[in-house]
């Protein structure tokens, strides 16, 4: 209408006139447009900057009760805020703050000192080998003996491996104290040269094993070798290979 445009046209002499006083910092292209509309201009001159609080308010102390009438002459004490009528039907919980567990891990009952285990993973699994004890780590030692099936001392995890009902006597058998985490703990090792010499030759021929876990191999086993010797068939057992044959179903046997 006449009267719409008389208006935008009265409000771009305004600015024009604003800008030529210099109160204006919005350029007016041709058709009475901002070039830069209200985003951009509040950054432009800003605003951010002079309409952030630089001192907070000190907080007033605000009271809770106050007196009100009562009777002809008579005052009483009310809340300020009235309490609400209505309360949610369920209570709410309230969770509790996580605290670092200091217990250690929990191992299912079935995997004790003496228990034969069938391992499910690595390079000996199918095995058939014998629980020493279960370290403070949560891992299982176990052995195979190595003189029967070629399984030495080593750690296994217990979601991996299945606990028979088969035991071997094995109170007899002495273990060293420091057969420990800390003892089957892998050393950091260098960085790998690329320059070929000598040791780099050795240690693709073949690593030569710890004599101290030598020396421990041969005194477990002897043990559990001879409790192994007391129970007839028990060492063509932990010889044998498990494994499922064509009609085996593994959730119909009994371990």
């Amino acid at each position: 209408t006449c009267f719409g445009w008389f208006v935008r046209l009265w409000m771009l002499n305004v600015q024009i006139g604003n800008m030529a006083r210099g109160e204006c910092r919005n350029e007016i292209l041709p058709g009475g447009i901002e070039k830069f509309g209200r985003a951009a201009m509040y950054k432009r001159t800003l605003r951010w900057k002079r309409n952030k609080a630089t001192n907070a308010p000190a907080v007033k102390a605000t009271a809770t009760t106050k007196e009100v009438p009562f009777g002809k002459s008579g005052k009483r004490t009310v809340a300020v805020q009235k309490s609400p009528r209505f309360y949610p039907a369920d209570n709410v919980k309230v969770y509790k703050k996580k605290r670092p567990s200091t217990k250690g891990p929990k191992v299912r009952s079935s995997i004790q000192a003496g228990k034969v285990l069938i391992l499910l993973a690595g390079p000996f699994r199918g095995k058939r080998v014998v629980c020493l004890k279960v370290l403070p780590s949560g891992l299982a030692l176990v052995t195979g003996p190595f003189r029967i099936n070629g399984v030495p001392l080593r750690r296994v995890n217990p979601a991996y491996v299945i606990a028979t009902s088969t035991t071997v006597d094995v109170s007899g058998v002495k273990l060293p104290e420091d057969l420990n985490d800390e003892f089957f703990a892998i050393a950091p090792t260098a960085k790998k040269s690329t320059e070929f010499t000598e040791k780099t030759e050795k240690a693709k021929k073949g690593k030569t094993p710890n004599p101290k876990r030598v020396e421990y191999q041969k005194s477990v086993d002897a043990g559990v070798v001879a409790a192994v010797k007391k129970t007839p068939n028990m060492k063509d057992y932990l010889a044998t290979k498990f494994a499922l044959t064509k009609g085996v179903n593994a959730h119909e046997l009994k371990f």
